[in-house]
């Protein structure tokens, strides 16, 4: 089946087992029910199994998925009236980061977002949701317009990183990422930033300063790949499982850490199988999340968010000495 990941093969053969007996059923007169039953129980053994046991390396997969829903997915599914906006009022406009105003069920708010493709042409137009200088650039402008007007902002994060490329570097891609540090830090309008598929690097820093940040349960964080990480850690970029479990950068791990406020729940097998169940998941938790940060006032809000990063990275002497030990 198109789109079936490596350790989803045993469910693949399984299927294809019950779908070949179905068939032989249908078209002859032996009676195969009972035998049909026990494998359909069996998959969805096998199913709680797979999914509820998967590796870090696993979830790298499922993130990276190409039919994974994509910022524009879940603008379509979770907000009404979208009115995109485009250009940094610089240099141009950067279709790997999309944003705009919209309407969360009833209040205006600004949606940010990177966007990949679906296909080549399309993730050659968005440069397969590597941001230049420009697209960040864009967030901030759409961000500062957003703080101006009291609209909540609401950023999905989906890049494997900012463009590398010589014409960004040119253009200031660096400090275009350390501007929105920056500048978002001190936005006084409630921030929701959420994973939803891949988020390397600066380039997914740079729209994940926010009062609650949230991941999806099957995407990843991460200062750098697992490829990018094995390269340089063992000089063999075929060590990408083996970094994936040491790297600590699924959605569990960040949550143990304190980064995240919490995992949001993905469908069986990746937001993939099901995008309106996967956007009402996300639903859920942006309404709970607003109703919260609409409460505060604007020093409520810069406080809330600044004590938030000031605790991350923090180690109590005691978890040191254990890990020393």
């Amino acid at each position: 089946m198109v789109g079936e990941l490596e350790f989803e093969k045993p469910l693949i053969e399984l299927r294809e087992k019950i779908s070949e007996l179905k068939k032989f059923t249908k078209d002859s007169a032996v009676d195969l029910s009972a035998e049909i039953s026990r494998l359909e129980a069996r998959l969805v053994k096998l199913e709680d199994d797979i999914y509820t046991n998967l590796k870090p390396w696993d979830r790298v997969q499922i993130a990276r998925h190409p039919k994974r829903p994509t910022t524009l997915d879940y603008v379509e599914h979770l907000f009404t009236d979208f009115f995109e906006c485009h250009g940094d009022r610089l240099y141009g406009d950067d279709e790997a980061l999309v944003g705009g105003i919209a309407k969360f069920q009833g209040l205006p708010v600004t949606v940010i977002g990177q966007q990949r493709g679906k296909d080549t042409n399309e993730n050659i137009r968005r440069n397969f949701g590597m941001p230049h200088p420009e697209g960040y650039r864009k967030a901030l402008r759409l961000m500062k317009q957003a703080d101006k007007f009291g609209r909540p902002i609401i950023c999905f994060i989906d890049t494997k990183g900012a463009y590398p490329g010589k014409a960004a570097e040119e253009r200031g891609q660096s400090e275009a990422i350390a501007r929105n540090l920056f500048e978002m830090a001190d936005l006084t309008v409630p921030v929701i930033c959420i994973v939803i598929g891949e988020g390397g690097s600066g380039g997914a820093l740079a729209l994940g300063v926010g009062n609650h940040l949230y991941m999806l349960e099957n995407s990843t964080y991460s200062v750098i790949s697992p490829e990018g990480a094995a390269a340089l850690l063992w000089k063999d970029s075929g060590k990408a499982k083996l970094a994936a479990e040491t790297m600590k950068i699924t959605a569990d791990d960040l949550k143990k850490l304190g980064i995240i406020e919490s995992v949001i729940k993905e469908v069986r097998g990746g937001a993939h199988r099901n995008i309106e169940k996967q956007a009402q998941l996300i639903k859920d938790t942006l309404t709970e999340s607003l109703k919260e940060l609409i409460k505060l006032d604007q020093a409520s809000l810069l406080k809330q968010r600044y004590e938030k990063y000031k605790a991350i990275g923090k180690v109590s002497a005691e978890n040191e000495f254990a890990e020393i030990k």
